[in-house]
């Protein structure tokens, strides 16, 4: 088996092969592994710019079992913050979103006691969602699912069927607009640091849900640290990597997958071909304009294009400390005016996203000093616009062949960059006094800079957009044809673009592409957890004013001079 990507889906679907006595090798284009999991190094500082809470990280639910199979979180401590996140509107009134349903309803009511009726039906739905997530599928794709499996499926959903069927057909900017509160009418949308428009309530309640049952934090050693810890389990397994190896094509003949063709223009055989990588890349260049059927052609070639089809990418600003901010709340969604939001090139809504990210990872910085990442939704076209040369470009160095390499802009958008950098650290100057003069790292990225690195469409990290046409109509596909293209034997999708959804989809998306390969090869596939480590340990830490110390949960699973570089 032949996986094209070492993101969390390539590295996932890596370690169920080699489960399942598949001798599996992994292609990936850059130097490290994640993909957008990741993390770099500017002088002291590791800047992470992927995990702010990973679905699955505690125990009781199905989401647990895939990290704990893929080694990703044993011998961790999981950090989990009681305030999910903090919206602060334009005039410096804060609302903070505790993930535990009687202190929301509680810090809600005090603010807004008019809204008191509305307010305890969002708590009252939450407390259902708690319950709901022990039973909550993750393990096996519905498409593979006999019809007992999935009666017993829904009969275990019958106690929540209410909740469920009352939150997802009700979007959130509707719910929203309901509050008598202007600050609670708006701040609910960015409970998930941005605003999602087409997200009904349900994903607000099963993000929450999950935060209140421990299973949100985040893992001791970041995002590539995650990225790491399951690479390590994929070669313990027998699985081979190769880095600095980009893939031009799939070889196809007589409509089976036999294998690839890499930048380089050598061939590699192999009896499975798995992308893992980008889906549009794979549909419209490896697979060289390959008859797709009319439903995935759609889908890859209309739907795609369409506004709201696939997140947005981000822009993203680190900047490292030389001293500590003791006041900076782990994540903030703060509320713009149009004055402040119109110097940020792109920006989808009037908002930023900061996180004190040394709050959640200290081991990733010097002691004594502070990381601040401040993001906001991006659109890639104005970016675009102001760019001058190729996205993406392969170089040899040394004798290898790179392929994530800087490549050259237009003046317009360094200034672009400039100035969005400058607007949001006088921004944090303002609220952050001491800010400026202690900054010893910058570093900015865009979504072009997440087309370097990854080759993503558009600069998206998450792929498909859930609860509209695209991500409906995937999920439809794969339950109909399973994670490949109809006509095309031998093959299958992986990762995020063969699912919605952000990490944990992606490594559940490499556990069912098994399970479809085990079916088709009729074998049964296998699964078993990691034990070459103790589980993870757990620490609540509190956030705002008057907060105690942190509270460890012992449970069981259960000084360099300012730089700026893209």
């Amino acid at each position: 088996m032949i996986i094209i990507g070492a993101g969390l889906g390539g590295l996932s679907t890596g370690c169920y092969a080699q489960m399942n006595g598949y001798r599996s090798r992994i292609l990936e284009m850059h130097e490290v592994p994640g993909g957008c999991c990741t993390a770099w190094g500017r002088g002291d500082f590791m800047l992470d710019c992927c995990i702010s809470w990973l679905l699955g990280s505690g125990p009781g639910n199905e989401m647990h079992q895939i990290w704990l199979e893929l080694g990703a979180l044993q011998g961790k401590q999981v950090r989990h913050f009681d305030v999910f996140n903090i919206v602060r509107g334009r005039d410096g009134q804060a609302v903070h979103f505790y993930s535990d349903p009687d202190r929301l309803q509680a810090h809600l009511e005090s603010i807004s006691p008019e809204d008191a009726r509305l307010i305890r039906r969002f708590c009252d739905q939450l407390r259902a969602f708690r319950k709901a997530l022990t039973v909550y599928p993750f393990l096996k794709p519905v498409g593979l699912m006999g019809r007992a499996e999935r009666w017993r499926m829904l009969a275990s959903f019958v106690p929540y069927f209410r909740t469920v069927s009352s939150t997802i057909g009700v979007l959130m900017a509707d719910f929203s607009s309901r509050f008598r509160h202007p600050l609670l009418r708006e701040a609910f949308n960015f409970i998930l640091y941005e605003r999602h428009p087409n997200f009904p309530v349900l994903p607000f309640h099963f993000q929450l849900a999950s935060h209140a049952n421990l299973s949100a934090g985040v893992p001791e050693g970041g995002s590539l640290g995650l990225a790491r810890s399951i690479e390590r389990r994929y070669t313990s397994l027998g699985g081979e990597v190769s880095y600095n190896a980009k893939v031009e094509e799939v070889l196809v003949e007589e409509d089976r997958a036999v294998g690839v063709r890499l930048s380089d223009g050598s061939e590699l055989r192999a009896d499975i071909v798995v992308s893992a990588c980008d889906g549009h890349t794979t549909m419209t260049k490896f697979l060289k304009g390959r008859a797709l059927g009319e439903e995935y052609h759609k889908l890859y070639t209309r739907t795609i294009e369409e506004p709201g089809m696939v997140f947005p990418g981000y822009f993203t600003l680190f900047l490292g400390l030389r001293r500590e901010f003791p006041e900076g709340d782990p994540c903030t969604t703060h509320l713009l005016d149009e004055a402040m939001a119109a110097e940020l090139t792109g920006i989808r809504h009037p908002s930023i996203n900061v996180q004190f990210r040394s709050r959640h990872y200290p081991e990733l910085s010097p002691r004594g000093t502070t990381v601040v990442y401040a993001t906001y939704f991006c659109d890639i076209a104005p970016w675009r616009a102001l760019d001058e040369g190729p996205e993406q470009i392969s170089r040899v160095r040394a004798g290898e062949e790179l392929h994530t390499l800087p490549v050259r802009h237009g003046r317009g958008y360094y200034a672009a960059k400039r100035r969005a950098r400058e607007a949001i650290t006088r921004f944090l100057e303002e609220r952050h006094p001491g800010l400026t003069e202690a900054i010893a790292v910058r570093d900015v990225s865009t979504p072009l800079t997440q087309v370097r690195y990854t080759g993503n469409y558009d600069g998206t990290v998450l792929g498909w957009q859930p609860f509209v046409e695209s991500g409906e109509t995937l999920e439809e596909l794969v339950k109909k044809y399973g994670p490949g293209v109809p006509g095309l034997a031998n093959f299958y999708q992986s990762g995020v673009w063969a699912t919605t959804g952000g990490l944990i989809r992606a490594a559940a998306a490499g556990r069912h592409v098994l399970q479809f390969v085990c079916r088709d090869d009729r074998k049964e596939f296998t699964a078993s957890i990691d034990e070459s480590a103790p589980p993870p340990t757990h620490l609540v830490v509190p956030v705002g004013v008057g907060a105690d110390s942190p509270v460890p949960l012992l449970r069981s699973p259960g000084e360099t001079e300012p730089k700026e570089d893209e």
